[in-house]
């Protein structure tokens, strides 16, 4: 809580009425305790932290695209063949998943924010490494190490977003963790376009050191604090995000009684501990949002948004005809950041569930459509159409970027209970994350066996089956705090009464 009493903000904006004792003389606060910073500005910047930790991951994902055809070239100095390309492409999604296994404990143990303080360090090596790297096999570890921050920031971002910000504020600020992705992602593209794959390495390593820096001017979750028996330290941390408005303390009510005897109770044996935590993880609050959200990660990591994004220059060669494929990547990549930032905006005026309807139906029809245009290539007889194949995937980027790219991370830090919150979004993640090797990994081979239009019909139809399932079975969670939607997953669907199904 060091950090946290470093930064001793005035509450006194958005329903802020009690007058804050003054900082210890002996430490000087960051932000000076006579400034009114309201609670969404405290919100946003504890969301800074993981917001631009995420960026960096954005930018792991779409370096490969630049890296490996600068390391094809004639000129490089580090030859590569073709096997060489596809491991250094998939090494960063390799060490994900175990990335989100030893984040789950290190934030169940250390909690959210000191995790992601830890997470920056490997980071800032992956990308050191990177930048002087003479070998392949610097080139993998260096790879390894920013995908293994990548699985580490995957579950404790999410969840230290979602605890620290209000629900009309919760999935606007989970959604700027895609737009970050998005903006990686770009800002990857356009050093690798214009610089040496060294230089924009060395870049990168920025932005590490910058989310280390945020990360260690804001508190621990509120929540966590609560679980772990530090009451007093979780109010001081409550407040700081949130204030004293009446609303505000009717949910620090609700987080502190939330507190579970299991964790509490120094008296209760490991066995009673061990049961409490089966009985909580076989129930129907836990296994519910397990199963459909293990089911939508498959779906999104299938519909091919990470083949896009690792091998983007070379799909862009078939797909954007006589355009240049580095100009029509950044093009791509800069429709992937608007919508992503529309994105934002959307989930404050709309629900989970028809924002990823429409996704996913959009996504559906843009892939099946542009497999059908490769299929049949009529458009290259008529000059003026040559823009058809590169606006299909534009649509398909707009459909993937508004629902099904950021919804299972948003609802990830949302749907499981606070008890197994780390467990939860930890399998989760990593289940994710593990697809998301698989596609990556295999995405060479499908596009050498199945070739463009194949690939692109079996993340279609794979989108089509998943419509169908996110339609029958995700719920809505949009303006409910993490304890609703707790209770939403704990109580069955109530059986109509007889009279009420006699009723046409």
């Amino acid at each position: 809580m060091s950090a946290k009493k470093e930064l001793d903000l005035a509450v006194a904006a958005d329903g802020d009425q009690r007058p804050k004792a003054a900082p210890n003389k002996e430490e000087k606060p960051l932000i000076s305790s006579k400034a009114k910073f309201s609670p969404f500005f405290r919100q946003f910047l504890a969301a800074s932290g993981p917001i631009i930790a995420t960026l960096s991951s954005g930018m792991t994902a779409g370096f490969s695209a630049v890296l490996l055809p600068q390391l094809k070239s004639p000129n490089s100095t580090l030859k590569i063949d073709h096997d060489q390309a596809s491991w250094i492409a998939s090494m960063a999604a390799l060490p994900m998943a175990l990335g989100c296994i030893f984040s789950g404990v290190l934030m169940e143990r250390y909690g959210r924010r000191m995790t992601q303080l830890l997470l920056c360090v490997p980071f800032l090596l992956g990308w050191v490494l990177l930048s002087l790297a003479t070998t392949v096999w610097h080139l993998y570890v260096g790879r390894f190490l920013t995908g293994f921050s990548v699985g580490l920031l995957g579950p404790p971002s999410i969840v230290y977003i979602a605890e620290t910000a209000e629900p009309r504020h919760r999935g606007a600020l989970l959604a700027t963790v895609t737009l970050a992705i998005s903006v990686g992602i770009l800002l990857s593209h356009v050093l690798g376009t214009f610089l040496y794959w060294k230089v924009a390495a060395a870049v990168s390593v920025f932005f590490p050191c910058l989310s280390f820096g945020l990360f260690w001017i804001c508190p621990e979750t509120p929540s966590w604090l609560a679980i772990k028996g530090y009451a007093s330290e979780a109010e001081e941390a409550f407040h700081w995000l949130r204030g004293y408005s009446d609303q505000a303390q009717g949910e620090l009510k609700v987080i502190l009684s939330k507190k579970p005897a299991s964790r509490s109770d120094s008296k209760e044996g490991s066995f009673k501990r061990l049961a409490h935590s089966l009985r909580s993880i076989f129930s129907l609050s836990f296994l519910k949002p397990f199963f459909i959200m293990n089911v939508f990660f498959f779906v999104q990591q299938f519909s091919g948004v990470n083949a896009v994004a690792f091998y983007s220059v070379d799909i862009m060669k078939t797909v954007s005809g006589n355009v240049d494929e580095y100009l029509a990547t950044i093009v791509i990549d800069v429709i992937r950041v608007v919508m992503s930032l529309a994105t934002c905006i959307l989930l404050r005026q709309f629900g989970r569930r028809p924002l990823g309807l429409i996704s996913l139906v959009g996504t559906t029809v843009s892939l099946l459509s542009l497999a059908a245009v490769l299929k049949t290539p009529f458009y290259k007889e008529y000059p003026s159409l040559s823009w058809l194949p590169t606006g299909l995937l534009a649509s398909y980027i707009c459909f993937i970027s508004i629902g099904l790219v950021p919804l299972p991370w948003v609802m990830t830090g949302e749907v499981f209970p606070a008890a197994h919150r780390e467990l939860g979004s930890g399998a989760t993640s990593f289940f994710g994350f593990f697809v998301f090797f698989v596609v990556v990994k295999s995405s060479p081979f499908f596009f050498s066996t199945l070739g463009m239009v194949g690939t692109f019909q079996l993340f279609g139809g794979i989108t089509l089956l998943g419509t169908v399932f996110i339609f029958c079975f995700l719920p809505e969670t949009k303006n409910k705090t993490l304890e609703e939607i707790e209770d939403l997953f704990s109580k069955p669907k109530p059986k109509p009464s007889p009279e009420s199904a006699e009723v046409v």
